[in-house]
């Protein structure tokens, strides 16, 4: 498994909008996501810091790859290239 990359919300957003999620509204300094997916609607938070914590990233790309079916490692590559 390759390493997670360090990123900011801000390049988190632009990655979620290329798989389709659209900005739904802002509060302080998270950023609420949605995309209608083949297994229901998916929301997901995202917050809007310099550097998101490992785990906290870890965990959007979890569920960004459980709902997309999209592989963890092709997202993470994706990342890196942004």
């Amino acid at each position: 498994m390759s390493r997670l990359p360090v990123v900011s919300g801000e390049k988190l957003i632009k990655l979620l909008k290329k798989l389709g999620y659209k900005v739904v509204r802002q509060k302080g300094s998270h950023v609420r996501l949605e995309k209608e997916t083949p297994a229901g609607k998916h929301k997901i938070t995202v917050p809007y810091h310099s550097e998101i914590a490992k785990g906290t990233l870890n965990d959007i790309l979890n569920r960004v790859s459980l709902w997309n079916g999209v592989p963890k490692e092709e997202l993470i590559e994706l990342l890196k290239k942004m």
